[in-house]
């Protein structure tokens, strides 16, 4: 029995549906290829990815290939109830999501689309591969593997595979080339400026922008602030990525020299507590905080509400929270991924990429290919496929080396 806030939605969201298909044209032509011999048949596939119009259009393609699918979000904020309500009539398709749920409903969501036992499952940010470890492990000799699509969910599987508490074959996709060059970095640096510039209508051009963290996704964020026409500063743990930065042309400092500057701040690292309580202290009135890493523990919520004497909804999705001197700070989207909890996402064109790697590895994975448990990469041949479908799709295209000269590139007596 699925688990929606209302079938009368359905209509709004096959709206939804229908536009983001029409810009997913690798799906589409996975569908197509693989709908009439349906490989998945016979198999149980869980997926838990935030639930909008184009993780719909990756459950109907698996569908489509004769999965029998549960699906679910994978943050609350996220989901959106019209396109859960559209997805649960799709056969072969079971929808347990709600919008704004507690985190008890979101869990026993998880707890559903798992049910009494899954083949495949996709995971985004490893709420799944948790449960699977924890209070569901009867069900792990049953499951052939599954596929992370995010880098926290990838961070986790490396540490669990390194304490040897991994006990089924994960593949990476976040890793795959055709992942995180264009999901993490366009995707992200599009969708995290979009959720905020319509939550708070307000100019990014002229602002000093502070990003946390220049991995990919930082970079995306950051490159797309500019291109707004801010100031940009970056904070880094890593020496490294920081020099990086600023030979990308940005300014690189401690977040503590950073927070008396910022007027918007995003942070992206994956870690918890990188704005605290003596950042918010040295911030000025008006400073805006928002957060694009996949968990809501990178800005402190619990300083936030000690150090305010009050805090009140200001518009939707923005918190304000007024310190004793007056000044206000505001937080979007409950510090949860704003480019999801206060827009719609990534591109369509950039999720068309991803979850096209998503469906190519649950195929992988069904077909029994990984044995032993432990995190592995998307195989390069599938990785390669998808790049040039996109380019393909784009009217682009790429030359081909002769025979001549890969022996060139491959021997070494020039």
């Amino acid at each position: 029995m699925s688990d929606i806030a209302s079938p009368a939605l359905a209509g709004q969201g096959k709206l939804k549906l229908s536009w983001a298909s029409g810009y997913m044209p690798l799906l589409n032509a996975i569908e197509k290829q693989y709908a009439p011999s349906k490989p998945l048949k016979g198999l149980r596939v869980a997926v838990s990815v935030h639930l909008e119009a184009k993780t719909a259009i990756l459950v109907k393609t698996l569908a489509a290939m004769g999965a029998a699918v549960r699906a679910t979000g994978c943050n609350p904020l996220s989901t959106q109830d019209d396109v859960a309500a559209a997805l649960n009539e799709v056969p072969g398709v079971e929808v347990f999501a709600r919008h704004g749920v507690d985190s008890q409903t979101y869990t026993r969501h998880l707890k559903m689309a798992l049910g009494d036992g899954v083949d495949v499952f996709i995971d985004d940010g490893g709420d799944f591969v948790q449960l699977l470890h924890s209070e569901l492990r009867a069900l792990l000799p049953g499951i052939r593997g599954g596929c992370e699509e995010t880098t926290t969910g990838v961070m986790r599987l490396k540490a669990r595979e390194k304490a040897g508490e991994l006990k089924i074959p994960m593949i990476a996709v976040n890793n795959a080339r055709c992942k995180y060059l264009f999901d993490n970095r366009y995707g992200t640096g599009q969708s995290v400026w979009d959720g905020i510039v319509r939550t708070t209508n307000v100019a990014v051009a002229g602002r000093c922008v502070v990003v946390a963290g220049y991995g990919w996704c930082g970079k995306g964020v950051a490159m797309r602030a500019r291109g707004l026409g801010a100031r940009v500063i970056v904070c880094e743990v890593d020496a490294t990525k920081a020099i990086e930065a600023v030979m990308d042309g940005f300014e690189a400092m401690p977040m503590m020299q950073a927070a008396p500057l910022g007027d918007i701040f995003v942070t992206v690292t994956g870690c918890k507590g990188v704005i605290r309580a003596e950042h918010m202290q040295a911030m000025h009135d008006g400073a805006i905080l928002c957060n694009a890493g996949h968990f809501d523990v990178e800005i402190d919520k619990t300083d936030l509400e000690t150090l305010c004497v009050e805090h009140h909804a200001a518009r939707k999705n923005i918190e304000s929270y007024i310190m004793p001197d007056g000044r206000a700070l505001h937080l979007l989207g409950e510090g949860r991924l704003v480019n999801l909890a206060c827009g719609d996402g990534h591109p369509i064109e950039v999720m068309d990429v991803s979850f096209a790697l998503q469906a190519l590895s649950v195929l992988h994975v069904a077909s029994g290919a990984l044995q032993a448990p432990g995190v592995y990469a998307v195989p390069e041949e599938l990785d390669n496929r998808v790049a040039h479908m996109r380019l393909a799709s784009m009217g682009g295209g790429v030359d081909t080396l002769t025979q001549e000269q890969r022996d060139y590139l491959e021997g070494w007596n020039g």
